[in-house]
């Protein structure tokens, strides 16, 4: 009997260390891990620079308060400005708080022009669990019994820059444009390039701030530190957390031009937000990632993931789509796909299913070729397994019908 609320339908398995790209339960059984902790474990388990860099940060200080300066939060606001040629940054605790915030800017830049903002969001968009990223979110089975969520939003369709535009010339207090590059919990849905730039010069255009949430495609994922940077635009608002503290919860909200500035003492704030073991965190993250090229190697091995499920499941009917960027990777069945989930566990394999029927793979962008084909050894037959057993019944069904 546990006494944790009853929020997760949790697996049963629990890990007691890990090493790399392998994780290890409680019978001392191995498994490959191709989720990272849902794209948040981007160094793998236990590197030796993070743990050494945590260690001696925790036996020095780990919280003062943002009554203080904390050095520790200036260098990461530094560095993170320096990768994006944004401005300021604001540290929260996690993607949820870091999107609060863009939402809160996005609300008080709309008070300070005499208008209710409202914010163009995309189907199928995640943001968060609160309830004003919940209702930017467009998942129902996630809203349900949540009513009544904050307003001030317009949902359209995603990749289609019509749909923007339509929505923009119905509501002339449109302030913001909010997507995410590469949806994640939506089902590894890729933004086409040209829709991106099309954002940016609308936004441009129209005076709109354009927001995105790299909450779970930034910090190398896709092969650039951000996923928007493919495209060679730059936002007004960018969101991040998941991968920057390599296991220690942070978030950010990244602000730059028109969203720059809006913020005053008082206006947002946060307990543990940007506290010093955080900003370390995700010091060393950025400085690891760059000093051992690991962008390179998220673009290599999801190549080779991308590359060898594609040569295996050609010939496999109800495979729709394999798609993703980077080491952020999804493959699309014509039909719900849960309990590969418990198949891949028993396989040594970790993986998960978002949207029902999209298997999604997020592994560490430490991952090395020979454990990039494992995962293909070791997901594929189960793929195959489990489409040809659902034919079977279905098969079996119709002939018992005739």
């Amino acid at each position: 009997m546990t006494h944790l609320m009853n929020t997760y339908n949790r697996l049963p398995i629990a890990f007691t260390h890990g090493k790399g790209a392998r994780l290890y339960d409680e019978q001392g059984n191995e498994y490959l891990d191709a989720l990272a902790g849902i794209a948040v474990n981007g160094l793998g388990h236990a590197h030796p620079r993070l743990t050494a860099a945590l260690t001696e940060q925790v036996s020095r200080l780990i919280h003062t308060s943002n009554v203080y300066r904390v050095r520790e939060q200036e260098t990461l606001a530094d560095r993170i400005c320096a990768l994006s040629g944004m401005q300021e940054v604001f540290f929260a605790n996690s993607g949820s708080e870091a999107n609060e915030a863009a939402l809160k800017l996005v609300r008080f830049l709309g008070y300070k022009r005499g208008i209710e903002a409202q914010t163009i969001v995309m189907e199928r968009a995640w943001h968060g669990r609160t309830l004003a990223t919940l209702a930017a979110t467009g998942s129902d089975k996630a809203r349900k019994g949540f009513d009544p969520f904050p307003t001030g939003f317009v949902s359209v369709r995603y990749n289609d820059i019509d749909a923007v535009q339509r929505a923009g010339d119905a509501d002339s207090r449109v302030a913001a444009v909010w997507l995410e590059v590469l949806q994640g919990e939506g089902g590894i849905y890729v933004a086409d390039l040209d829709y991106v730039r099309a954002l940016r010069r609308l936004c441009d255009d129209r005076g709109w701030l354009l927001m995105i949430d790299e909450v779970q495609s930034g910090i190398g994922r896709t092969g650039k530190w951000f996923a928007h940077q493919w495209a060679g635009i730059k936002p007004d608002v960018m969101t991040l957390a998941k991968g920057l503290g390599s296991g220690v919860p942070v978030g950010a909200c990244v602000a730059a031009g028109p969203a720059a500035g809006v913020f005053g003492p008082g206006n947002h704030g946060t307990t543990f937000g940007g506290g010093p073991l955080a900003m370390r965190s995700g010091i060393e993250t950025l400085e690891i990632i760059e000093k051992e090229r690991l962008m390179e190697n998220a673009v290599a091995q999801g190549d080779l993931i991308i590359g060898g499920l594609k040569r295996r499941l050609a010939a496999v009917r109800g495979v729709t789509q394999i798609r993703g960027m980077g080491l952020m990777i999804g493959i699309e069945l014509d039909r719900p796909c849960g309990e590969l989930v418990r198949q891949a566990l028993d396989a040594g394999l970790l993986i998960n299913v978002t949207h029902d029927n999209v298997i999604r793979m997020l592994p560490p962008l430490i991952l090395s070729a020979e454990e990039a084909e494992l995962i293909v050894e070791r997901l594929a037959p189960l793929i195959v397994a489990l489409l040809r057993s659902q034919s079977d019944v279905n098969s079996k069904t119709t002939a018992k019908a005739a």
